[in-house]
């Protein structure tokens, strides 16, 4: 999202764009999910996903699964659920009633509207207003796509409670006609992502130009600044070139790149002071079942249509959205589920057992029936030791290390009692004992702040170390907020294109005058 919103932007600005990918551009076609696909890397690759599996070293146990990671063009957001909630004020500023866990932002929420706006028009958000959101309506909102009966019902229903349910902010360019891709590639260009709002855009303008299957092998640099890319390219070994460089590889594999930059500084690229790669943060995923009342709605079908932010922040606690995942509880999702909750238990190192979750999820489909499924999204805060780490074995093999902090464990059960509270006279069912981390939503590796000894970039999302290399991807945000971070991260690489474009003309007029 970050890397294809960026090169649109510097395009916009009459610059020059190379989008250097690791994996293939893809076909318009494709339908792919990262949920069902071959393990074999090659196989992985040619469909546009990371080819290798993540190794997970949760509370110090290591674990390898297949993340919902990309590796083609328009990245991990090709396969996203395509959510795009507005981030809240608190969530950036410090405020007297809600503390920032790190201070606030180096950059404003006042500061970042006219990007969040600008952000909502590009990748066609739909969706109705927040009821509860204290800024007021949110301008360039497209009618939602038509919800069912049953969620037309299940939101009267939590009307009745107390409750601000308003429609799911989605990225949909033709709702009345989406065919709803959501978490799998989209073939119809209906689906707005980092490819179809941002490369496929820039390339159209003449500007900007696609090498795929490259991998980059090493950033070069000199101590002050990138001096080139070492890339293999199908079997060939080369150097790039360019003026400024923007690193959009996402949370995990951008510091890994970094860290794997070491061949003059061993600790890696722009680590001087080591915090490349710390400071990981994913959300915490409290999944619930919940009925309806009414006896039309218990029959469904139940789609990605429900928010509701009555528990973001109640009481200046740090909650998050909950929104409907656009799933009910048929045996298929309940495997699916279950699965992810078993790859974070202490059962996972015996991967046979996972088979015998078969025999659970199709009692609990018979118990569940068309009960429908929601997640409150809750915020995780940066700790340092909390890290993407290179793998020796592999380097290909994206690697984290996170433990669960007594804070999340406290602030966590807090929120699964405002959950259970909120939907009274509802039967309701959380479904995961352990906390379930959001591995789709890796944030924070390269934070941005004004101090150079825990931040890896400036302001401007350039590297305190090294004067051309930005940074706009997840990576980049000292926080996880409460919501979804795609159009955080869509509005943060405007911005950036706008500060890289200014310094650019600034560097030109400074070169012109120099040669007068």
């Amino acid at each position: 999202m970050g890397g294809g919103l960026l090169g649109r932007r510097l395009t916009e600005h009459g610059l020059r764009v190379l989008f250097v990918e690791k994996g293939p551009a893809g076909f318009d076609m494709d339908r792919h999910s990262p949920q069902h696909t071959p393990h074999a890397p090659h196989a992985r690759q040619i469909r546009g996903m990371w080819p290798k599996p993540v190794e997970s070293r949760l509370e110090g146990v290591a674990t390898r699964f297949f993340g919902p990671y990309g590796s083609g063009v328009g990245g991990s957001s090709v396969f996203y659920a395509a959510g795009l909630e507005r981030p809240e004020r608190h969530d950036i500023d410090d405020a007297p009633n809600i503390p920032h866990p790190t201070g606030g932002w180096p950059v404003s929420f006042d500061e970042y509207r006219p990007y969040l706006d600008e952000a909502t028009k590009i990748l066609r958000l739909c969706g109705t207003p927040d009821p509860l959101s204290p800024e007021g309506p949110q301008d360039g909102l497209n009618t939602p796509l038509p919800a069912s009966a049953a969620d037309e019902t299940l939101m009267q229903e939590m009307q009745a409670l107390g409750l601000h349910p308003y429609r799911l902010h989605l990225a949909v360019r033709h709702p009345e006609t989406c065919r709803k891709c959501f978490g799998s590639k989209c073939p119809w260009g209906c689906k707005m992502d980092g490819r179809s709002a941002g490369v496929i855009p820039a390339l159209e303008t003449g500007r900007a130009a696609l090498l795929d299957n490259c991998e980059v092998q090493e950033i070069l640099d000199d101590g002050t600044r990138v001096t080139g890319l070492r890339v293999k390219h199908d079997d060939m070994v080369a150097e790039l070139h360019a003026s400024t460089y923007a690193l959009c590889a996402g949370s995990l594999a951008s510091p890994r790149l970094l860290l794997a930059s070491n061949s003059r500084c061993p600790e890696g690229c722009a680590n001087s002071n080591g915090w490349v790669g710390r400071g990981l943060m994913f959300h915490v995923d409290e999944i619930f079942v919940l009925w309806p009342k009414d006896n039309l709605a218990k029959r469904g079908p139940f789609g990605k249509s429900i928010s509701l932010r009555d528990l973001y922040s109640p009481q200046g606690e740090r909650f998050g959205l909950v929104q409907s995942i656009g799933l009910d509880a048929s045996y298929g999702n309940i495997v699916y589920y279950m699965g992810r909750i078993f790859d974070q238990s202490p059962l996972r190192r015996f991967r046979r057992l996972r088979g015998l979750i078969r025999f659970p999820a199709f009692a609990a489909s018979r118990l569940f029936g068309k009960a429908a499924v929601f997640v409150g999204m809750m915020e995780d805060y940066p700790y340092k030791d909390n890290r993407v780490v290179l793998n020796s074995e592999d380097p290909e093999i994206l690697t984290f290390e996170y433990r669960f902090h007594a804070e999340l464990m406290q602030r966590r059960k807090r929120f699964r009692r405002m959950i259970y509270r909120a939907f009274k006279g509802h039967w309701r069912f959380l479904v995961s004992m352990r906390p379930v981390l959001n591995f789709g939503h890796p944030l924070g590796t390269l934070r941005f702040g004004t101090d150079t000894k825990n931040s890896v970039l400036r302001p401007d999302c350039r590297t305190h170390d090294l004067d051309n290399l930005y940074v706009a991807d997840g990576a980049f945000m000292p926080s996880s907020m409460g919501v979804n971070p795609s159009l955080m991260i869509a509005a943060n690489a405007l911005r950036v294109g706008d500060i890289i474009a200014r310094v650019q003309n600034e560097t030109e007029k400074t070169q012109h005058a120099a040669a007068e």
